[in-house]
């Protein structure tokens, strides 16, 4: 007989097997979330494992590619240094008639103001609706007298246009004129070159065969490009000293190895019997290519012979001074050379062997050989270009002196080559600024003046960067531009480069250049003057010549300063003070159309001063009473000293209640020339509160 449990013992123990049996439901489920985590994260490291090995690959083929990379990199120039008499020979050959330019303008292009003014038509003009004749009537002359006024308006602008479009005309006139006699000028220029040439002139051949080498384009960049010459007449000989490229233009690398087991790149050493093979035929090349060079730009029978020494810079070993050494010299006879089919020649073997030249044996360590004949045993007139001294860039070549600009810009990490003389479109430099968000191309345009580098100047590098859809535009100039230039350039993608600024800036970057005969580096192109020493009687000036709508009469003066404050009461130009001390500034008579005149010699004004501050006040004599509300359409016509005008700048209209205005300041640059800065700071006490500011006390 089987005893069953009471009923309370019986639900204690069903309670108890459902407790059990939920613990272990949750300790199952427990090891089933354990299980799940681990398998999860063994396939989280199986892939991270799989990544890593991915990019451990990925890693190393950039790695290799990048090894590659250089290694194709070294492969290209020394094929470029095998190639360069054979490329070279197939470069065009330089002449005369390429740097002429041609006669042509860019055509009259008024833009919105050759459109005429569109006349209002009458039959939109109709009259409203009305109820009543009267109110009819009315609405009818309403309409006739809308239509008359935007008639009379439309009039009004028109004449307006046609107005601006014959100024913009004379405007345009007299830039075109300008610019066909500045080609023309350079063209008769080329002529009498061409002539002199052929008469044999010694300082024309020389100069331009000088020329010659450096406008080549078959020397690869970092070939050194320094000449001294002489030419004899007589046997019509040109003699020339020539610099060649050091043994580091032969890479001591051959190649480029990656190597996973350090992460590390390894250059494979190129054997030296090799390197020292190739520089020595490179040499042998660039003096057969340079002969090349000269004869075939000779169109003129100016060369019978040409002799060439080639010299090399550096340090020489046995002293530990810079010097040079000549390791190869070459006499050739133009009926000789001319047989010669240089593109499949042997550089060295043609050098020594079929022109009797003298190659140093070794060159890499700088064995020198006796030149034949050198340009000082010609004459005592040798022309040196690019040499050791410090180059006068006014005298300088001016296809040398564009390659030394594009050199500066290479020297800055921008790309830069020159331009073909023909068809360059008024541009000499062409260079790129690989910077990705301030970069861009870039137009040089380079004038190797002595006198003011004219507004004029600055418009056509403006119009050549529209043309060319460049980034930007350079003017570089061996002499100095006036406040017309910089106020025409602010504000737009232009950079004006001063004579003294481009000497700063080659010795910056380790090039030299000088202005002048025995200047310094920093010498400018005409020194300023002793501070308040006299203006000589030849000083260059410019009139300022101001003009403003309205009828109040008006006291305009200038006050010379340094900063803020002006040098002293005797610096302070106006109708009592008629002029500064040394007459660098003073009231002028006025040109015709301009109401009020001063004269400035920039050039002239004391090394102290670095501004010259022009005001305009109401007379309270005259207009007691008047502001400078009407002070409208103002502006400022900058004159040469003959009353030629060459810019025009505007300056700010004046406001109701003032009787004072700083029309604007011109500001000498860290280089020495001027830029316009226009004002516009009001005063509502007249010409003795605007002096206050800048230290003069008025009794």
């Amino acid at each position: 007989m089987v005893r069953r449990s009471g009923g309370l013992i019986g639900v204690w123990a069903e309670q108890q097997r459902v407790a059990q049996r939920q613990r272990e439901g949750q300790h199952q489920a427990v090891l089933r979330e354990q299980r799940d985590a681990e398998r999860a994260q063994r396939a989280y490291a199986r892939d991270v494992a799989r990544m890593q090995r991915e990019q451990r690959v990925a890693y190393r083929q950039q790695r290799e590619a990048d090894a590659l990379g250089r290694t194709r990199e070294l492969e290209e120039r020394v094929a470029l240094l095998e190639g360069l008499l054979a490329a070279g020979c197939r470069a065009p050959a330089f002449s005369v008639g390429s740097l002429r330019r041609e006669e042509t303008v860019e055509p009259f292009s008024p833009g919105r103001l050759g459109e005429p003014v569109a006349m209002p038509d009458q039959r939109f003009y109709q009259p409203e609706s009305a109820w009543t004749a009267s109110g009819r009537a009315q609405a009818e002359r309403d309409a006739r007298a809308r239509f008359e006024r935007d008639w009379y308006a439309a009039q009004a602008a028109e004449a307006r246009r046609v107005e601006q479009l014959a100024a913009y005309r004379r405007e345009y006139d007299t830039w075109a004129a300008a610019r066909l006699a500045e080609v023309r000028a350079h063209n008769s220029g080329v002529a009498g070159t061409e002539a002199a040439l052929r008469d044999g002139d010694a300082e024309t051949v020389v100069e331009f065969f000088s020329a010659v080498l450096f406008a080549s384009t078959g020397w690869p960049e970092g070939f050194p490009r320094e000449v001294s010459a002489a030419y004899a007449r007589g046997g019509r000989t040109l003699v020339l000293d020539w610099g060649l490229p050091g043994y580091e233009v032969v890479p001591e690398a051959k190649g480029v190895k990656y190597l996973p087991s350090t992460d590390q790149e390894k250059e494979v050493p190129r054997p030296v019997t090799q390197r020292r093979a190739l520089y020595r035929d490179v040499i042998a090349q660039s003096v057969l290519l340079a002969v090349r060079e000269l004869f075939a730009a000779d169109r003129f029978g100016a060369l019978e012979t040409v002799t060439l020494n080639g010299y090399v810079g550096g340090v020489d070993p046995a002293t530990g001074l810079a010097g040079r050494v000549c390791v190869a010299s070459v006499a050739v006879e133009r009926s000789v050379f001319d047989r010669l089919n240089l593109e499949f020649v042997g550089a060295v073997e043609c050098l020594t062997g079929a022109l009797g030249g003298r190659l140093a044996a070794k060159p890499d360590e700088r064995a020198a050989v006796v030149p034949l004949r050198t340009p000082g045993q010609v004459g005592p007139d040798v022309v040196v270009q690019g040499d050791g001294e410090e180059p006068d860039l006014l005298a300088m070549d001016p296809i040398a002196f564009e390659g030394l600009v594009a050199e500066l810009f290479r020297a800055r990490g921008l790309q830069a080559v020159t331009t073909r003389r023909s068809n360059d479109g008024g541009v000499d430099v062409e260079a790129l600024d690989p910077d990705p968000i301030s970069g861009g191309s870039i137009v040089v345009q380079v004038k190797r003046y002595r006198n003011t580098v004219p507004p004029s100047a600055v418009r056509d590098l403006y119009g050549t960067v529209q043309g060319a859809g460049a980034n930007k535009g350079v003017l570089v100039t061996t002499s100095r531009f006036g406040p017309g230039s910089y106020t025409f350039a602010n504000g737009k993608p232009l950079t004006l480069i001063a004579g003294t600024e481009l000497v700063d800036l080659l010795h910056q970057h380790g090039l030299r250049g000088r202005l002048g005969p025995g200047s310094s580096p920093s010498a400018t192109v005409a020194d300023t003057p002793a501070v308040d020493a006299p203006v000589e009687a030849d000083a260059g000036f410019n009139l300022l010549g101001m003009v403003w709508a309205g009828s109040a009469a008006l006291d305009v003066c200038a006050l010379v300063c340094s900063g803020n404050q002006v040098l002293g009461d005797e610096w302070f130009v106006f109708f009592n003070n008629p002029s500064t001390p040394d007459g660098s500034v003073s009231m002028a008579a006025a040109a015709p159309g301009d109401r009020v005149a001063v004269r400035v010699g920039f050039d002239a004004l004391p090394s102290r001063a670095d501004r010259l501050v022009l005001v305009a006040a109401v007379d309270p004599e005259v207009n007691p009473e008047a502001d400078l509300g009407g002070f409208t359409d103002a502006g400022i016509r900058l004159r040469d000293d003959s009353g030629a005008e060459l810019d025009r700048l505007v300056v700010s209209d004046g406001r109701p209640g003032e009787t004072a205005l700083v029309l604007g300041s011109f500001r000498r640059r860290a280089g020495g020339d001027w830029d316009f800065v226009l004002g516009g700071k009001g005063y509502r006490g007249g010409l003795e509160e605007l002096v206050g500011d800048f230290g003069i006390q008025v009794e």
